[in-house]
């Protein structure tokens, strides 16, 4: 009889895990009608994979390469390494790139913010070069760190030759990867939109024939007319064939669709419509950023003070799809009951675990919102001392 109990609830549990699979399922592919050789669509605050075909498959990326390009110049900038304002000079071997270029010539001067301007709009190969040396002294160097980046973002299936985006063996990347990539910098450098959905603009070139102005045109056709696209990047060689990471944002939520190896430039575009279309119709945001917990301070032992405050500092999201209620999700607080000095600032003393229908589906942090030193034998004689005279 317990045998048959065992197995009872085995097939409980292997029917609800199957349920909990199909409630969470990808559309397929037939319904989505996805052509291209590889695709996948991802929400960005939580990660989730909402759709994938071949998203793992290592593929030439053309220009959708300079997403990584961008991300370290502005990570460059956050970290006050370089300004907008800074002047940057043209080397012969930037200005010598083929491909997509805005045709910069040797020791042609321009502002870190225009060569952000020719990367992001006309997906300038020169301009990525000027940028690669000025940040790390040379192109090698800065696509070591590129490399290196890739793998801190957890992208199995990228391997980068050069910053543009030309074809070169062993140069390769996946939709997967690109959408990580794509999601790091849409997320930390929200300013990228200002320049990656611009349609049309200009640059002057200033050399020792003059000035002449050049224009900027970009190639990616989303950003004249889908609804709420931040941009983000296309690529196209005759190798890659046309790729695309296409980021847009509606109503709290961030969706980063990505397509490499289109056979047609439109197929990329309708595609990546299709893919994001999708999810704004099925899924939704919860989010929760717990500026309304309820701080009761958090008893202190052997420490220079008797009590610590804490907070939360991560907003917690989860990905609902169309049949999840948001009502249905809850959370519980469990706070340390007590902490031992030496306590840092941010050190975990609780977490707030969030539900859906009973079930578990993630954990925040709930950290020390101050530090507290452990207590010395003169701190230990001033409280006495305080007490006393009280």
């Amino acid at each position: 009889m317990k045998r048959f109990g065992a197995l009872l609830i085995s097939i409980i549990l292997l029917m609800n895990t199957l349920f909990c699979m199909k409630v969470y399922a990808e559309p397929e592919d037939n319904q989505m009608n996805i052509t291209s050789t590889s695709a996948v669509l991802i929400e960005g605050s939580t990660g989730s994979i909402i759709y994938e075909k071949n998203k793992d498959e290592k593929l030439k990326p053309a220009s959708i390469t300079k997403i990584m390009t961008l991300l370290l110049i502005f990570e460059a900038l956050d970290g006050g390494k370089i300004k907008l304002a800074d002047e940057v000079s043209v080397s012969e071997h930037a200005a010598s790139m083929g491909g997509s270029q805005v045709y910069l010539e040797p020791y042609e001067i321009q502002t870190v913010e225009t060569m952000i301007k020719c990367i992001s709009i006309a997906s300038a190969n020169d301009a990525s070069v000027a940028m690669a040396e000025l940040i790390a002294g040379s192109e090698e160097e800065f696509v070591a760190r590129m490399n290196a980046r890739a793998k801190e973002l957890g992208m199995l299936n990228t391997n980068f030759i050069n910053c543009c985006g030309l074809d070169e063996d062993n140069h390769y990347s996946s939709a997967y990867d690109v959408a990580l990539m794509s999601r790091e910098l849409i997320a930390k450098h929200p300013e990228v939109s200002n320049y990656s959905t611009v349609w049309m603009d200009t640059i002057i070139h200033t050399t020792k024939k003059g000035q002449s102005e050049f224009g900027l045109t970009n190639t990616n056709k989303l950003i004249k007319h889908y609804n709420g696209i931040t941009g983000l990047k296309t690529g196209s060689t005759s190798l890659a064939k046309y790729c695309l990471s296409a980021t847009a944002k509606r109503e709290g939520m961030d969706l980063i669709a990505v397509i490499m190896a289109a056979p047609e430039t439109k197929i990329r575009f309708n595609e990546a419509s299709r893919l994001l279309d999708y999810g704004f119709a099925n899924c939704s945001i919860y989010s929760d950023d717990n500026k309304g917990l309820q701080i009761i301070p958090i008893p202190v032992k052997k420490g220079v003070a008797d009590k610590i405050n804490y907070r939360v500092n991560d907003e917690f999201s989860y990905l609902c799809l169309k049949n999840t209620n948001p009502a249905d999700i809850t959370k519980e607080a469990a706070i340390y009951e007590n902490v031992t000095a030496p306590v840092k600032e941010n050190d975990k003393v609780g977490e707030i675990t969030y539900k859906l229908s009973g079930k578990k589906i993630g954990t925040v942090d709930v950290v020390a919102a101050e530090s507290v030193d452990k207590a010395k034998y003169k701190d230990y004689f001033i409280k006495a001392l305080k007490k006393l005279l009280l």
